[in-house]
């Protein structure tokens, strides 16, 4: 499709005319609504997005302005960034579920002054907001469901937008076709605020130019074609959705599906059933989890032949999906595992179709990952970040490592600093920082590397391995590498643990918070007629902490095998008595671990750990959905966990 310069197609709305030239009458986006799937072809969308744009125009949107995007997964916010592209503007995806502070932090960074948002609720906080971010002029909605009697200036359903819009393009014949013409690729195609797991959150800047390159190089690197199907869920704002959900997409001109709500997702997968799908670690886990709650829940027949055929998937089935040779007898065990286990619990987690999934925005547990691949799954990881347009390194068919994230993409020059930090080049590299030039200086060096902040190495077959974040990778007293996402991610492997955080770095041993799985661990409570009543009773019951010291010595013994991690087993744990949230700061909206604040925020319990305590008290403010504080306090008991001897020793 693509002209031999590219010159013709090096803006998304080009891309957008060039589908409806190419495949009018193909599905382009599904959405699920009051449980019936409704469809668009690229007519149709070309259709919208030329109505909407025209009509962002008539009301005073122009060339170089910012159009802030805001609400869940919806076929019109996608509509709604491409016809903002259209005129030249600069679409900003905020996470819908970001408190009033974040959000309003981001529109004045941003300098927002015009918003398409979902619903009422959204709305409601733009409205709150206007004290705050007085540039904000002009609201577009979509679901006009509690809005009839909203009076306020400036705003205005999607449906009558439309509406102005096809006036407004009749009465200026050509105007909708010279905007887009004079759009660049250089232009700015987006911009995507960092997750601020460091500090404030920085707008990355990326342009049609990079978005396309990163496009172009995983639709080629995996085969992608126009008959793909992919479930669009996770937040508009996180670039691994601009990078599936847009630019891929807009590159293949794949079917983009939005499901009914949050709620639905599983079921919606299902109904699906992508060919192509993309989650981070954290959705993966909460699949698992779910998984071994019902078969924990299963008769003991069912639960016998589950487990065998998992022993069996365990020790051949990523073999056999990547085409190595397996011994007669396993593949016989392993067909049969198929037909009775692996087929019907990928069905049930609508997996039944994917040809390729992809995780990406954490580090994936080996165990995870081996998992998934072992039923059939050809789950690989993605590595890279806002900055870079989630787009360095991807894994190969049919040589995948389970403790890599693969080798360097088409396009993407990978190299290591002398201390070990990654360094990477690419056309998907983003412009800068928003407004941030020193920033962005700090960032992207003199020949063009950006510093992604992560630590590495690469094995002999030039697969990249991840330690950490740079940052965070330390040492312990003994000289032992210190990786504590790599220790946390082998415990979050258990589904009865939802989150943990490790501490090690300049100290004589490890040791560990650990946040329970509510569902998993509720349920396994309630099965041995436990009673409680919340999170905190449970946390704290005496076998809720044998049950996690299993897990945690079940890593421990993981660890003690493995070269240059035995030194790093949890020596001591508590469970801490409230979810790591982030709303508390304590997470950042991708659930990644804001590990200084909380070091900080629980020094006291950190102490206690590296002392001879057997409890600790404390007390927490927390916040609450309707913005509320309380606090949450208790009596928090420290348990000593069993280490083994180390490889390296016993060697």
């Amino acid at each position: 499709m693509d002209t031999p310069d590219g010159s013709q197609l090096q803006t998304f709305p080009r891309r957008l005319l060039a589908h409806v030239q190419a495949r009018p009458t193909r599905p382009a986006y599904r959405e699920k609504y009051l449980g019936i799937w409704q469809t668009w072809n690229w007519a149709e969308v070309n259709a919208e997005v030329r109505a909407m744009a025209c009509g962002l125009a008539s009301i005073g949107f122009k060339r170089g302005m910012n159009l802030a995007i805001i609400g869940d997964n919806r076929p019109r916010l996608y509509w709604a960034m491409l016809a903002a592209q259209s005129l030249g503007g600069v679409p900003v995806p905020l996470y819908q579920d970001a408190p009033a502070a974040d959000m309003a932090y981001v529109l004045n960074d941003a300098e927002v002054a015009f918003a398409v948002v979902e619903d009422q609720e959204q709305v409601d906080k733009l409205l709150e907001l206007k004290a705050l971010c007085p540039r904000i002029a002009h609201i577009a909605f979509e679901d006009e469901r509690g809005m009839r009697h909203y009076t306020q200036a400036g705003l205005v359903s999607l449906a009558e937008l439309a509406r102005l819009g096809r006036a407004y393009d009749q009465a200026n014949p050509g105007f909708f076709e010279a905007q887009v013409e004079a759009g660049l690729g250089s232009d700015p195609a987006i911009i995507l605020y960092t997750s601020g797991t460091t500090g404030k959150p920085k707008g990355v800047v990326q342009s049609h130019t990079s978005l396309i390159a990163a496009g172009l190089g995983g639709v080629g690197f995996d085969k992608l074609t126009d008959r793909e199907d992919i479930l669009s869920y996770l937040p508009m704002a996180w670039v691994g959705d601009c990078l599936f959900s847009l630019a891929q997409a807009m590159v293949a001109g794949f079917t983009v599906n939005c499901p009914e709500s949050g709620d639905t997702v599983l079921t919606d997968l299902r109904e699906i059933g992508p060919t192509y799908y993309f989650a981070p670690p954290r959705v993966f886990e909460n699949m698992l989890t779910t998984v071994m709650i019902r078969m924990e829940d299963a008769g003991a027949i069912k639960r016998r032949m589950f487990h065998y055929f998992m022993d069996v998937a365990k020790r051949c089935g990523a073999d056999i999906l990547d085409g190595k040779p397996v011994a007669a007898g396993d593949r016989l065990k392993y067909a049969i595992g198929k037909l009775l286990v692996y087929g019907p619990l990928r069905n049930v987690l609508g997996m039944s179709r994917i040809r390729v999934a992809y995780t990406a925005g954490a580090a994936i547990g080996p165990d995870l990952f081996r998992f998934y691949r072992s039923i059939g799954v050809n789950l690989k990881q993605l590595y890279g970040s806002t900055e870079t347009c989630a787009y360095v390194c991807l894994q190969p068919d049919g040589n995948i490592k389970f403790d890599s994230v693969g080798v360097a993409a088409p396009g993407v020059e990978v190299k290591l600093a002398d201390n070990g930090e990654v360094l990477v080049r690419s056309a998907a590299t983003m412009d800068g920082y928003f407004k941030r030039p020193d920033a962005t200086a700090e960032v992207i060096d003199a020949n063009g590397y950006f510093h992604t902040g992560d630590a590495g190495i690469f094995d002999a077959d030039g697969h990249l391995k991840i330690i950490d974040r740079a940052a965070d990778v330390g040492k312990m007293n003994s000289g032992a590498i210190f990786a504590p996402n790599y220790i946390e991610n082998k415990l979050k492997f258990f589904p009865y643990i939802k989150e943990a955080v490790a501490f090690g770095n300049g100290r004589d041993r490890v040791c560990a918070f650990i946040n329970i799985d509510m569902e998993a661990v509720g349920n396994w409570a309630e099965r041995r007629n436990i009673s409680y009543s919340g999170y905190t009773d449970l946390a704290a019951h005496p076998q809720a902490y044998e049950l996690i010291r299993i897990c945690v010595e079940k890593v421990n013994a993981d660890l003690a095998s493995e070269a240059m991690m035995g030194d790093t087993q949890i020596h001591r744990f508590l469970i801490l008595h409230k979810e790591l949230d982030p709303d508390d700061d304590e997470l950042t909206r991708t659930r990644k671990v804001r590990r200084k604040f909380i070091a900080e925020k629980y020094a006291v319990l950190i102490d206690a750990l590296y002392s001879d305590k057997a409890s600790q008290y404390i007390s927490t403010q927390v916040k609450f959905e309707d913005g509320r504080t309380g606090v949450v306090s208790a009596d928090l008991r420290i348990v000593d966990a069993k280490t083994f001897p180390s490889m390296e020793r016993a060697a």
